[in-house]
C-alpha cells in the first residue's frame, strides 16, 4: 500500500526548503512539470556529475555527445516511435478524467455498459480505448502543414545512433566503445504523478555501448553489475535495491534482454534504470531509413559487421527522487521531531553550514571570512539568523553534513566546531585545517566505477 504520508511530507519539505517547486505556481500551476529550486538544482546537478564521472571521466572507451532536441522526423520513423510509440487511452463522459485503458482501477471493460469510473464511479460512461501517441508535435518554420511537423524527443538515445559514426571517427575510438549522454525528453504521458518521478519533461542520462556480435550478452552483464553498483556508491539502502527482468510481452520488439533496477518508494517498486541488450536493431533501422552505411570495419580482423549495442538509460529526475526519499527520516530529540536528510555528504546540496554563535565579538566577521574561504572549494551556507540550534535544524533539512560554527573558542584557540549531521556529535579542528578536514570527509566515500582501470580488465570472451 503507498504511504501518501511520507510524500506528502517530502513534497512539503522540497517547497520549504528549495528543492523542487511546481511549474507556474502562481498560475495554478502545470500538470506534472515541476522547477528545480536552489537545493534541487544543485543536487540534480550532483547527481549528474557523479554519473558524467563514473560514464565519461573514469573511462577511456566512451565519449561524450550533447546531440540537438530536434530531430529529422525520419529519425522517429525508423526507431518506430511514429508508429509504435503509443498508449491506449479512454475518457470518462461524466467527471472528463483520462485513464490508460490497462488501470487496474477500471473495473469492466472500457467502452462497455459494465465498466466503471475509477473516480466518479459511473457506469457506462468510459469511451472505447484509443491509440495515443506519448510524442509532442511541433512544427518547423512558418507553415504549419505535414511537410514542417517535427517532435520533441522522447528519448536521447535516438541522437546517439545517429552520430555514431561522427562520435566513432573522430574520436578514433574502436568498438567497443561507448557514447555518453544527458539530456531533455519530452512524454505527453496520459497518467504522469508520484511527484516528480514520471514527468512529461525530464531529464535523462543515458549510455550506448557498441560492441561486437557474439560478445553483447557479456557485456550486458558487465553493465549490469556496474550499474547496480553505481546507485549503491550514491548511499542507498542495498535493501531497496532489486532488479526486475522484462520477459513475454514486457520485453521490447528490439531487445534481446532488459533488466531494470527498482527502488522501493513509498509507491511501491518502480524503475530507476533500465540496461538493455538491443542487438543491432537500432543501427540496422537507421542505415535501412537513412541508406547510410553504418556497419564497422575491423582491420585487425578483416571483418565488416553492424555492432549490437549494450544501453544504460537511467531518470536524473528519478535518481533524484529516490536519493530524497531514502534520505528523508524524523527523528525525537529532546521531545521534538527533527527532520534530516541523511543525503552522502559527497551528494549533499551543502556541504557545510557556517555559522558564528552570536552576532558580536568579532565571531561575524571571521565567520564570514571563513565562508567566503571554504566556498572557493566547497559548496556552503552563511546563516546567522536564529538560534544556533534552529540554524542546525535548517541545515539537517537541508542534508547538509557539517555545520561549523565560530565561537569564542575560535577566538583564542583558533579552532571552530564542527557538529556532525547524522549523529549530532561536536568536535573541534584547527581554523587552519578547516578545508583539509572536508576534503577527507568527502573522499571517504567510494565513487568512482569500474573498480579497475578499463586497461586493466580483459575484454569479453577472453
Amino acid at each position: 500500500m503507498a504511504d501518501t504520508t511520507l510524500m506528502d511530507k517530502l513534497v512539503s519539505l522540497c517547497k520549504r526548503r528549495g528543492f523542487v517547486f511546481q511549474s507556474s505556481e502562481i498560475y495554478g500551476g502545470l500538470g506534472s512539470v515541476w522547477d528545480y529550486g536552489p537545493l534541487g538544482v544543485a543536487l540534480k546537478r550532483n547527481v549528474k556529475d557523479r554519473w558524467w564521472n563514473s560514464m565519461v571521466h573514469a573511462r577511456d572507451d566512451i565519449e561524450g555527445l550533447d546531440a540537438a532536441i530536434l530531430m529529422h522526423p525520419r529519425v522517429w520513423e525508423a526507431s518506430g516511435h511514429v508508429a509504435g510509440f503509443t498508449d491506449p487511452l479512454v475518457d470518462c463522459r461524466q467527471c472528463k478524467n483520462r485513464f490508460r485503458a490497462d488501470d487496474p482501477r477500471i473495473k469492466g471493460s472500457p467502452g462497455q455498459p459494465d465498466a466503471q469510473c475509477p473516480v466518479c464511479g459511473t457506469r457506462g460512461s468510459l469511451t472505447e480505448p484509443r491509440m495515443f501517441n506519448l510524442m509532442f508535435k511541433t512544427f518547423m518554420g512558418p507553415v504549419e502543414d505535414s511537410a514542417s511537423v517535427v517532435y520533441l524527443r522522447p528519448e536521447t538515445a535516438q541522437g546517439i545512433y545517429v552520430n555514431y559514426l561522427n562520435v566513432l571517427q573522430s574520436s578514433r575510438q574502436r568498438i567497443p566503445f561507448g557514447i555518453a549522454q544527458i539530456g531533455k525528453a519530452f512524454r505527453n504521458e496520459i497518467t504522469p504523478g508520484n511527484f516528480i518521478f514520471r514527468t512529461r519533461e525530464f531529464e535523462q542520462m543515458e549510455m550506448q555501448f557498441f560492441v561486437q556480435p557474439g560478445t553483447d550478452a557479456e557485456w550486458f552483464e558487465r553493465w549490469r553489475e556496474w550499474r547496480m553498483g553505481w546507485h549503491r556508491s550514491l548511499g542507498l539502502d542495498p535493501a531497496k535495491l532489486q532488479w526486475h527482468q522484462h520477459s513475454g510481452s514486457e520485453l521490447a520488439h528490439y531487445a534481446r534482454a532488459a533488466f531494470d533496477i527498482q527502488y522501493r518508494f513509498p509507491f511501491g517498486w518502480q524503475e530507476i534504470e533500465g540496461i538493455h541488450n538491443r542487438g543491432d536493431f537500432d543501427l540496422g533501422r537507421h542505415q535501412e531509413y537513412s541508406g547510410k552505411k553504418l556497419e564497422y570495419f575491423d582491420q585487425a580482423k578483416n571483418q565488416r559487421y553492424l555492432p549490437n549495442i549494450v544501453e544504460t538509460s537511467a531518470g536524473a529526475d528519478r535518481v533524484t527522487l529516490t536519493l530524497l526519499v531514502d534520505a528523508y527520516r524524523e527523528e525525537q530529540v529532546e521531545g521534538e521531531t527533527r527532520v534530516v536528510l541523511g543525503l552522502h555528504p559527497g551528494i549533499a546540496p551543502i556541504t557545510a553550514g557556517v555559522f558564528p554563535l552570536v552576532k558580536k565579538d568579532g565571531m561575524p566577521e571571521l565567520a564570514d571570512a571563513l565562508y567566503h574561504e571554504l566556498r572557493r572549494q566547497f559548496a556552503c551556507f552563511y546563516d546567522d539568523s536564529g538560534a544556533i540550534g534552529r540554524r542546525y535544524r535548517r541545515m539537517d533539512e537541508a542534508g547538509t553534513p557539517f555545520g561549523l560554527t565560530v565561537d569564542g573558542d575560535t577566538l583564542t584557540a583558533r579552532t571552530v566546531t564542527v557538529r556532525h549531521r547524522d549523529s549530532m556529535q561536536q568536535e573541534r579542528v584547527g581554523l587552519d585545517r578547516v578545508a583539509g578536514y572536508l576534503k577527507e570527509k568527502l573522499g571517504a566515500g567510494n565513487w568512482e566505477l569500474p573498480p579497475a582501470p578499463i586497461s586493466q580488465l580483459p575484454a569479453p570472451g577472453s
